[in-house]
């Protein structure tokens, strides 16, 4: 019998399938992402099946067994945290990034050290056998239970792992792994979700965990359908600037834990180190007593971290253009709104230039006041302090509004050797100031900026 081909086309942004083309997908409204899909009527029926696990009666949930969930650490503390306490046995993990950013040598780190109690398949589709050890002598990893396999083959790579039956499998990259059974080149978005597929029914069904390298794309979006990270477990993302040494891993997804965490890393020669305290390494080098500067407290799940806030307000003879790095653009330019408004600082005719330290991204609300004040210093030439330190949203108008966690920014911004924080007023929670702490509490961006720059409001 003839083996038919259906051709469909596909959503790179949602994931969905459409009969035929168009220039903007009918789900979600993206234009231009409807990519042609043949599907192999073999291939759809394998894929339609459905099954992961052998057949099972449905049972109750009060019967269910909750104790086959079992992690294991990785040996890596910062990449423990994202994963919400180690790797889960039979789980599936996508950790994407931009080439370059230090995928490999994070997995190959993790490699020297469970392979010395596990046994570990190292699949690479993109280096040769030989590319691999010497990156690896250069790491230091000499586990005895890593074994090495250059392979694209799907087929391949799940026979070796019926024979090797290792603990860990590891895929780099995702994007370069073929199934012989599908009409389509590698890297392409059928070629993708079906290995993926294929890797997960492998994942559940042998309790094997597997971690998959997939590379971004110029979106910053991991290269196939929003499908992929709908069938993994977990995905990560490792984020950082190329030409700078620190690199930040954080969790999109992921199904046995918070995706609120991230984990700091420094590139070195040796590889990657982990950063414990990443407040002191974003604040090393601040320059003191400069107008333009300060410093705002945010919280990545469970951990407080402090970031410069920098700006630079210049006059300009054209139409005021604003930019920002770090901080959203919107954000950027409703602060600079409300500051004019509300605070009486006429920045509407200058450049602003507002940058986060370290490349970090600040999306909390909570570094708004910090962001305001730096404004306002550079427009005022006037320097906050080095011991000054900045907590509060900043609404439409002209309010400072209170955060969660107070106390937990209180007690690192202290720890850190500040003396003076800038607060809401009014707190949600009740207040617990550490000792050698002044608190400065402010109703809205103009008593902030007389308290702690003595300008009086224009408004």
């Amino acid at each position: 019998m003839a083996n038919r081909q259906k051709t469909v086309y596909c959503c790179t942004e949602c994931g969905s399938e459409t009969p035929n083309w168009a220039g903007k997908c009918p789900s979600c409204g993206a234009w231009n992402t409807l990519q042609e899909v043949k599907i192999d009527s073999r291939a759809a029926k394998r894929v339609g099946s459905g099954r992961i696990l052998p057949a099972q009666r449905p049972r109750r949930i009060s019967e269910l067994d909750t104790s086959a969930e079992i992690r294991f650490p990785t040996g890596i503390s910062e990449f423990d945290r994202v994963l919400g306490g180690g790797a889960v046995v039979g789980s599936l993990i996508l950790v994407g990034g931009a080439p370059g950013i230090g995928k490999s040598t994070l997995l190959l780190q993790m490699c020297g050290l469970v392979g010395r109690e596990k046994s570990i398949l190292y699949v690479t589709g993109e280096e040769s056998e030989r590319q691999l050890k010497l990156r690896a002598v250069r790491l230091g990893v000499d586990g005895a239970e890593v074994y090495v396999l250059a392979e694209t083959d799907l087929d391949h790579i799940l026979a070796c792992v019926d024979e090797l039956r290792p603990d860990v499998m590891i895929i780099d990259s995702i994007q370069t792994v073929s199934d012989g059974e599908t009409a389509s080149a590698p890297g392409s978005i059928s070629q993708v979700r079906e290995c993926t597929m294929r890797i997960m029914r492998a994942t559940k069904e042998k309790g094997l965990t597997v971690f998959v390298v997939g590379h971004i794309n110029k979106e910053g979006s991991i290269a196939g359908p929003k499908v992929l990270e709908h069938m993994v477990d977990c995905v990560l993302y490792f984020e950082g600037e190329r030409n700078t040494s620190f690199r930040i891993l954080r969790a999109v997804k992921n199904r046995f834990g918070s995706t609120n965490e991230i984990g700091v890393f420094e590139m070195t020669e040796t590889g990657l180190s982990c950063v414990e305290n990443p407040s002191e390494m974003l604040l090393a080098g601040r320059p003191e007593n400069s107008p333009g500067t300060c410093v705002a407290c945010v919280v990545e799940g469970t951990r407080p971290i402090l970031a410069e806030v920098q700006a630079l307000i210049t006059p300009t003879n054209y139409n005021g253009a604003r930019r920002s790095n770090g901080i959203d653009y919107n954000r950027s330019a409703m602060l600079l709104a409300v500051i004019e408004k509300r605070g009486g600082l006429p920045v509407s005719n200058c450049d602003a230039y507002i940058n986060v330290i370290g490349g970090l991204t600040l999306d909390e609300p909570a570094a708004d006041l910090a962001t305001a004040l730096a404004i306002a210093s550079s427009y005022l030439d006037r320097p906050l302090g080095a011991d000054l330190a900045a907590i509060g949203e900043i609404g439409l108008s002209g309010e400072i509004r209170s955060v969660s966690m107070i106390n937990h920014r209180l007690t690192e911004i202290s720890r850190l050797g500040f003396r003076r924080c800038v607060i809401p007023s009014h707190v949600r929670d009740e207040l617990r100031v550490p000792e050698g702490l002044e608190l400065i509490p402010v109703r809205n961006i103009a008593e902030a900026v007389r308290a702690v720059l003595g300008k009086k409001s224009e408004s």
